[in-house]
């Protein structure tokens, strides 16, 4: 799941996203374009039983995104904007910033 907060002052977006624990064995981190590809550990949150990872995005933007899970699996966001093939014959999810 994906939840995006505009701000009506700022030129950025807060933008969470958010995978069912029952997905995920033991870790996740989410792989994406504005962590220069890096992968960054998602928190697991135990009263909504996920696991999410907030940032700050600019306005106006497409980003491109994937979740690592257990160091080995990846899965995509069903709830991405959009997919683009990224090369590799999987293809990755878009989150837009656009309002």
């Amino acid at each position: 799941m994906i939840n995006k907060r505009f701000f009506k002052t700022k030129d950025e977006v807060e933008v969470t996203f958010e995978v069912a624990e029952s997905e995920v064995d033991q870790s996740i981190a989410i792989v994406a374009d504005f962590l220069d590809w890096k992968p960054a550990a998602m928190k697991k949150v135990a009263k909504s039983k996920s696991y999410k990872f907030r940032v700050r995005l600019p306005k106006d933007s497409q980003f491109e995104f994937r979740y690592l899970v257990d160091n080995e699996k990846w899965i995509n966001d069903v709830h991405a904007d959009h997919y683009q093939p990224n090369g590799f014959g999987d293809d990755n999810g878009l989150v837009s910033t656009y309002q």
